[in-house]
């Protein structure tokens, strides 16, 4: 903006008039700045004097709750400065304002008039542009059409060049052929002679400088030699010229004894190391047959395949020279430095063969093909001697297992040797394919000598345990057996060990069976055919280990019934007794036999269910319902042990009763339970045949703590304690009580019942409790006895047997008053 500054008085600033320009606006333009520079011309004015009048003594000191504060000088002042204008300014800055505001009118209207040209003349130079712009399309598509019509010019010129050179070409080629035809032919003319006869050829077929133009030219003349006459054989010309007949029967001669020449020559260079003379005959000899015949011959002359020594050699360094049996991992030594020897053999002559031959990798083949059919089914042969499974060698020379483990080891071996084989390098062959098949027929039969093996291998254990166990039997004799003794310390126990050696077998097996199975359906079910081995082998071992601990609970048995049928006459009462004590001990002693079967056969089982989770699981589990089938199988091959197990467990709790029951017979006395009132002070101390029996179980149960575990124990100790019940209320039954006797009664249950509760076992301790409440009925008065059993109505049916044994049972007419207050039990 420019203006003119006048004074500060209103008049002046009414007569300084605001000069707008449209330029002002351009660039960096500020409302702030444009009103800042109309009034300030006017505002300090006003600014200084307001800081003049505060300078004064007159100033205002300010009001106060709506009074006035200060003097009457000050309040006249004040009247004084209200009737001046309170800002003089205004005036001019609303004249400045409206002027300010004309112009900016005036402006618009000129911006307005410009932006009207403005537009009239982009509009004329749009119009002129749209004009330009279409000529110059038009001037582009006639450009196109140029171009397009100078490809087409130059594409049928260039296809015009092509056929001309192509038909130069071709006739360049047929001048070229017939040219080398007619030298063909006259060459074809000189074989033409009588036949075998091959002294008139030109100097080019006996010039050896000139040897490999002569195989080439020998080559082409025998393929036109024969392509002719395969045509005149098409055409029904059965009788071809007999000159061209000759003539390929004598370049066939021809050919013949240029490739023998070729290959003495090379022979002669071979031993001479001359690798460059090698190469030329190599490659003039690739022209017949594709240079097979100089590869074979090369291959067989090399000395490991030719020299006798070699393969003596061989077989000295992995089966060794004193003709001993061989052990696996003296073969396995012996192979690993044979097959080292062979690749580092292969390795030097890939040296040469790819610095000779044209086609280094067909040879290669070739030589890889020999070492493996040659040299290494050799050694094989004499290491693997399948054994027959009619007749299999004795477990002392090493039965099947030695021919098993030898087959391992030279498969092994010999799978490192084809990989050592690729790596030097083996061109198209299939090295890996040809190695399986040098133990084809090995591997054909390996799951039958496998099952065979683990079979022969337990035969032979089971023969040394029952050596074993005779051996001690008769260094034993047979002590104690005159007194009627049965203990089968003489007899073959189950032993963890023997189940642990079964699965070393086992795993040496499987292990042998992932080498050999290569498909995971082969592997899987020879792997579950060997597992059922020793599932099988587990189960008759310890199932006939279960039979024999049985077969000593059932002697013992037998004693006891001798000893029964012998308390029948008084006469053998010495010998009765000495039977009972017979019978005793075979009966605790073949117990706590059973028991160390029985916790050894749930070991045994333990570790072959373990050997199953951890190795044989993940080889079942790829292929579909082998891993259940496996499962299903060791339930089935086990079950017979359980059984066993039950039928032995069944028997033990027999013994025992049975022995407790001879106990309390012998034991127990009438006066024990009915002592006669001397005024002495009552026994309360349990009976002797309470003691000897609460002893004798804890001495026989605590085999069968340590043995039996989880549900087993607890099923066995159930109805052990079960039966204990029901004998002790049995016996009971046969005395008579009187106070002083139910109190020894109870003190005896007590004693029952604090064994029993090593049980563990609930309803058992239920069970004794019980007796030991219906043990009161024996100490209480008469009177009592009906209020006695309120809280345990399930026990009044025992309890009235029990009431009925009371001393005073007759005397207090128990039964009337009893059945007039149980009706329900009369």
């Amino acid at each position: 903006m420019r203006g003119a500054r006048g004074p500060r008085s209103s008049s002046s600033a009414n007569s300084a008039p605001v000069i707008l320009d449209i330029e002002d606006f351009k660039g960096d333009f500020s409302f702030d700045a444009l009103f800042g520079n109309l009034v300030n011309d006017l505002l300090p004015s006003f600014l200084e004097e307001e800081a003049d009048s505060g300078d004064g003594h007159g100033n205002i000191d300010g009001l106060g709750n709506g009074h006035l504060r200060g003097g009457q000088s000050d309040a006249s002042r004040f009247s004084q400065m209200s009737s001046a204008p309170f800002f003089p300014e205004v005036d001019g800055l609303l004249s400045l304002f409206k002027d300010a505001c004309k112009e900016l009118i005036d402006l618009r209207k000129q911006v307005d008039g410009r932006l009207d040209t403005l537009k009239k003349e982009v509009s004329t130079q749009d119009g002129k542009h749209r004009k330009t712009l279409t000529e110059i399309e038009k001037g582009v598509d006639g450009l196109f059409e140029s171009f397009a019509r100078l490809d087409g010019r130059i594409s049928s010129v260039g296809q015009t060049a092509a056929k001309i050179g192509d038909h130069l070409q071709s006739a360049d080629a047929q001048r070229e052929t017939a040219s080398q035809t007619i030298e063909l032919i006259k060459y074809l003319m000189e074989f033409n002679g009588s036949p075998g006869d091959l002294m008139e050829l030109s100097a080019l077929f006996s010039d050896d400088s000139r040897v490999a133009e002569a195989a080439s030219i020998a080559q082409k003349l025998r393929s036109f030699a024969e392509e002719d006459i395969g045509r005149q054989g098409a055409a029904g010309n059965a009788t071809p010229g007999r000159g061209l007949e000759v003539a390929v029967a004598n370049l066939q001669d021809y050919c013949n004894e240029l490739e023998n020449r070729l290959l003495s020559r090379f022979d002669a260079a071979s031993q001479r190391r001359d690798l460059s003379t090698m190469s030329e005959c190599a490659k003039i000899l690739s022209q017949f047959n594709r240079g097979t015949s100089a590869m074979q011959h090369y291959v067989a002359t090399r000395p490991m395949f030719i020299d006798v020594e070699v393969m003596n050699s061989d077989i000295r360094l992995v089966l060794g020279d004193d003709g001993s049996l061989p052990s696996p991992n003296n073969v396995a030594r012996g192979l690993s430095s044979l097959y080292k020897q062979i690749t580092d053999t292969v390795r030097k002559e890939a040296a040469t063969i790819t610095a000779v031959f044209p086609a280094p990798n067909e040879v290669m083949a070739i030589l890889v093909q020999r070492v493996l059919e040659q040299r290494v089914t050799g050694i094989l042969d004499k290491i693997l001697v399948k054994p027959s499974l009619m007749s299999p060698p004795p477990v002392q020379e090493g039965g099947l297992l030695l021919y098993l483990r030898m087959f391992a080891v030279a498969y092994e071996r010999t799978q490192e040797l084809a990989k050592d084989l690729r790596a030097v390098g083996c061109g198209d062959l299939d090295v890996e394919d040809l190695t399986e098949s040098l133990f084809s027929s090995h591997k054909d039969e390996y799951p039958e000598h496998e099952q065979a093996s683990l079979k022969q291998l337990y035969q032979a254990k089971m023969e040394e345990l029952r050596a074993e166990s005779q051996q001690g039997s008769e260094s034993s004799g047979t002590i104690g057996r005159s007194k009627g003794a049965s203990i089968s310390s003489s007899q073959q126990q189950i032993a963890v060990t023997v189940v642990t050696e079964f699965v070393r077998w086992n795993e040496e097996a499987i292990s042998r069976c992932t080498l050999l199975s290569s498909q995971p359906a082969t592997l899987a079910a020879n792997v579950k055919a060997i597992f059922t081995c020793l599932l099988d082998q587990v189960s008759v071992y310890i199932t006939e280990g279960l039979e024999r601990a049985r077969d000593g609970l059932s002697e013992a048995a037998g004693l006891r019934e001798r000893f029964v049928l012998g308390t029948l006459s008084r006469r053998v009462a010495a010998a009765a007794a000495s039977a009972a004590e017979a019978a005793a001990a075979a009966g605790e002693s073949s117990f706590k036999a059973f028991m160390v079967a029985v916790q050894r056969c749930g070991s045994s089982v333990a570790i072959v269910q373990q050997y199953f989770a951890n190795s044989i699981s993940r080889l079942l589990l790829p292929v579909d319902g082998a891993h259940a089938a496996s499962c299903e199988e060791m339930s089935t091959a086990l079950s017979k042990a359980e059984v066993a197990a039950y039928k032995g467990l069944q028997q033990c709790i027999e013994t025992v009763i049975s022995e407790v029951e001879r106990l309390l017979s012998a034991e127990q006395l009438a006066t024990d339970y009915r002592s006669p009132d001397d005024g002495f002070s009552p026994d309360h101390r349990p009976t002797n045949a309470c003691i000897r029996v609460v002893a004798y179980l804890s001495r026989v149960l605590e085999s069968a703590f340590t043995a039996l575990e989880g549900l087993n124990k607890q099923a066995f100790l159930t109805e052990l304690g079960n039966r204990l019940d029901k004998l002790l209320l049995t016996h009971w039954q046969k005395f008579t009580f009187n106070p002083s006797g139910g109190l020894r009664l109870k003190r005896d249950i007590n004693e029952y019942g604090d064994f029993v509760k090593r049980f563990s076992v609930p309803s058992v301790e239920e069970k004794f409790e019980l007796l030991g409440i219906m043990a009161n009925v024996f100490i209480v008065a008469p009177e009592s006895l009906a209020t006695l059993f309120e809280g345990s109505p399930s026990i009044r049916k025992d309890a009235q047997r029990f009431i009925q044994l009371r001393e005073d049972y007759k005397s207090a007419k128990l039964a009337t008053r009893l059945s007039s207050l149980w009706p329900s039990l009369s």
